[in-house]
């Protein structure tokens, strides 16, 4: 009876603030800097749920530590509702794995929907050298160490992609991590690098701009906006580590702010004009809610946890 007593004492006291839930402005993180994807779908996202926040919504870039800084930030606010995450699953089952962070495991944030799922692809620049993967392979084959291949930091699903496409192939490449998509594309079309791993969204301009041209597609089939280009999976290698960008709430915020986040997010994603930008971009509208969701991030964790510990970037 008295735990009975004092769990109803502290659903009272949460009540109020709750019922009064939003009262001043959202401010939502993104872990990359302006012009990424990562960027562009957190102030999209900001532009649809503005209306269910009359006190406005900022939008504050985070970047740094392959979006672990901003999920940090997350992670020790206060769990009021007023400050969340949009953020690739990198981030958390990745990144918590070989840092010393705020976060460790999905039960350490309240992770309450996910918002869109891709697979990031290998480009280079149209007057590469290499028209096909199999050339670049055959090189690097040829040439052990000599290639340099960018990704939008270390330890991100695009290098862990990279990664496992040298293992199954036999390769050795030189990664190159960058803070995102604008420091990565510039150093490939000035010949820094001879290829980048990148996300559909970000490589569509360039490519339609005859700029650069896409090689591999890691997603398990191929794209309809890049139906020329072949997967992994199709030429024999079983690579498809697949990106999910997802919001994430500190721990403990209370049930009823979890749930008006989310029913303002899921309403900004069922919006035919999110949808219809997430396609022109090669990005699928991938809602799950958060208990799913956490149990997706567990699954996801323990196999990060294998491919990290054969790579030998496990925290020790």
């Amino acid at each position: 009876m008295p735990r009975l007593i004092a769990t109803l004492a502290a659903l009272a006291l949460s009540l109020p603030a709750a019922a009064q839930y939003p009262e001043k402005p959202l401010t939502l993180l993104a872990g990359y800097p302006p012009g990424g994807l990562v960027d562009v779908v957190t102030r999209l996202m900001a532009e649809g749920m503005k209306a269910r926040f009359p006190h406005g919504i900022t939008v504050v870039n985070r970047p740094g530590a392959a979006g672990a800084v901003a999920v940090a930030e997350v992670a020790r606010a206060a769990p009021d509702g007023y400050t969340i995450v949009l953020t690739p699953q990198s981030a958390l089952v990745i990144a918590a794995q070989m840092q010393d962070l705020a976060y460790k495991t999905p039960d350490d944030y309240d992770p309450f929907i996910n918002l869109v799922a891709y697979y990031p692809m290998i480009a280079v620049r149209t007057e590469s050298e290499y028209k096909t993967i199999n050339d670049l392979v055959a090189d690097a084959k040829a040439n052990p160490g000599k290639l340099r291949v960018g990704s939008p930091g270390e330890g991100t699903s695009s290098h862990l992609n990279l990664e496992e496409l040298m293992r199954v192939t036999g390769t050795k490449m030189i990664h190159v991590p960058f803070q995102g998509w604008g420091q990565s594309s510039p150093a490939l079309l000035g010949g820094h690098i001879e290829a980048l791993v990148a996300q559909p969204g970000e490589l569509k301009g360039a490519v339609d701009g005859k700029r650069m041209r896409v090689l591999v597609n890691f997603r398990p089939q191929r794209m309809a906006s890049f139906a020329d280009v072949p997967t992994a999976k199709e030429l024999g290698w079983d690579v498809a580590n697949g990106v999910w960008y997802l919001l994430v709430a500190p721990k403990g915020t209370p049930a009823p702010v979890i749930r008006y986040l989310h029913d303002a997010a899921k309403s900004a994603i069922e919006d035919p004009k999110f949808s219809a930008d997430m396609a022109n971009r090669g990005i699928d509208v991938d809602y799950r809610p958060g208990a799913t969701l956490r149990a997706d991030l567990w699954r996801e964790y323990k196999l990060h946890t294998q491919i990290l510990g054969r790579l030998g970037m496990l925290r020790k």
